[in-house]
């Protein structure tokens, strides 16, 4: 990794780790989704766009057909906006209903549970979908909410001050996810 602003954060998946846990994870969708022509992957900003990117590649290569993709922006969803404030990001953009969909809702990192309640409230508005599921690539704990993820790439328990970071080749230039101790 030559990236000096990562200098001295711990790897916690090198890209070779992280490019096999994306094809498990392909392979797990694939399981649980009975008809891929009704499957739909829903990015919450940032990273989940850009890993919901990636895995709709892997998903197309494997099933032969166009994986849709959709973005959702949960921020005026959120119980929490106070604390965490508000942020410029991707809007919402999700081209069709969600009737009869099977939903896969791509974040990067779960750590309350809230970014994800408020994505499940904001899919909603456009529509009731078959089945929602929940993809990331960490698991971090703490959570303050009943929520947990269908899909998981890795748990790594964390201390509240630490981060996780997913880099992506198409976002970052190299891939890998990163532990940082202290924020």
């Amino acid at each position: 990794m030559n990236d000096p602003i990562n200098t001295g954060n711990l790897e916690i998946l090198s890209q070779e780790e992280l490019g096999r846990t994306i094809v498990r994870l392909t392979s797990e969708i694939l399981e649980q989704v009975s008809d891929t022509k009704k499957l739909l992957l829903v990015g919450i900003p940032t990273r989940g766009v850009q890993l919901a990117s990636v895995l709709a590649a892997h998903l197309e290569e494997k099933t032969g057909h166009q994986i849709e993709q959709g973005v959702i922006d949960p921020t005026f969803h959120r119980d929490d906006l106070v604390r965490v404030g508000t942020r410029l990001s991707r809007s919402t953009d999700i081209t069709s209903s969600l009737e009869g969909r099977q939903v896969v809702l791509v974040d990067d990192v779960i750590f309350t549970g809230r970014t994800v309640r408020a994505a499940i409230e904001a899919l909603q508005a456009w529509g009731r979908a078959e089945k929602i599921m929940l993809l990331v690539m960490v698991d971090r704990g703490h959570r303050e909410l009943p929520i947990q993820p269908d899909f998981c790439g890795r748990n790594v328990p964390t201390r509240r001050k630490e981060a996780i970071h997913i880099k992506l080749m198409q976002t970052d230039g190299y891939e890998g996810v990163y532990l940082t101790k202290e924020i």
